[in-house]
């Protein structure tokens, strides 16, 4: 295992230095937002880690002064700036987060080099919508605070509006209600209302604990329905707000994302959509 060099400290009452606390290789990358901590596991696994020199190991710890590499590339032990660790973004039908939509205009700029690069050099999509579909979509540059609202997002009631062609029928709509998903998991599915629609198009109004955008398209397709859209306007106790554009994003002040990463961070089951 890596030596640690010595670490120089503020001096405690007798002239001591405080040793600084260590935690483990894996845990810091995905604090600096670098990596999950199972990619960080593959890293090490594979050889691309050194800690002061040495080829890093599983359960190694490290420090503010001990020299990480990444391939050879030092790693700066930095935390996502306060204030600016998650974002909102709403994102339009079939767009990657790295590419330009096909409809933007000329000078478009992808999302992912538009957020602040202070924030953090890795952007992780907690529960992302299909790239078929849209909406609300929540990116994270604290690799740490994405796996725990990634592990919270089954308790959180989320919102979306799909659309679909023709009306649905009672049967239908009794078995989206009924939330069963073709892996054998049911869905608490807390309401499906119809939101109006033009032509053949119709529109509705699905709230559900825990669904992902990949679940919604299954409960209504395993109804006959065919789906042409899903857009998700709620996550938990964010909603995409009206005054927001498609392409357009904005950070989460650190009130929202100490709310998100509390315990009891999930909508009550009688949340309403919006409007």
């Amino acid at each position: 295992m890596p030596r640690h060099p010595r670490r120089r400290s503020a001096r405690g009452g007798e002239g001591r230095c405080a040793p600084e606390p260590l935690e483990r290789l894996q845990k810091m990358l995905a604090r600096a937002g670098l990596a999950s901590r199972r990619e960080a596991e593959d890293w090490i696994r594979a050889g691309r880690l050194t800690v002061n020199g040495e080829p890093a190991s599983l359960g190694v710890r490290v420090g503010p002064d001990d020299q990480v590499r990444l391939d050879g590339r030092l790693v700066r032990q930095r935390a996502a700036s306060s204030g600016e660790a998650a974002f909102v973004y709403h994102r339009s039908s079939g767009e990657r987060l790295d590419q330009v939509p096909e409809d933007a205009p000329e000078a478009s700029v992808p999302l992912l080099e538009r957020l602040p690069r202070r924030a953090g050099r890795r952007f992780i999509v907690v529960s992302p919508m299909p790239r078929i579909d849209g909406g609300l979509e929540l990116l994270c540059a604290d690799g740490e605070s994405a796996a725990r609202l990634q592990r919270r997002v089954r308790q959180w009631v989320s919102a979306f509006s799909v659309r679909v062609l023709g009306e649905l029928t009672q049967t239908q709509l009794e078995g989206i209600l009924g939330g069963a998903l073709d892996s054998g998991v049911r869905l608490e599915v807390l309401g499906c209302e119809s939101a109006g629609g033009e032509a053949t198009n119709r529109w509705y109004a699905l709230r559900a604990r825990g669904a992902s955008g990949k679940d919604v398209r299954q409960l209504f397709e395993r109804q006959g329905a065919r789906v042409s859209r899903v857009l998700r306007t709620q996550l938990g106790a964010l909603t995409l707000e009206r005054s927001l554009p498609r392409g357009h994003f904005r950070a989460l002040a650190p009130n929202e994302l100490e709310a998100l990463l509390a315990p009891q961070a999930h909508e009550p089951a009688g949340l309403r959509l919006p409007g």
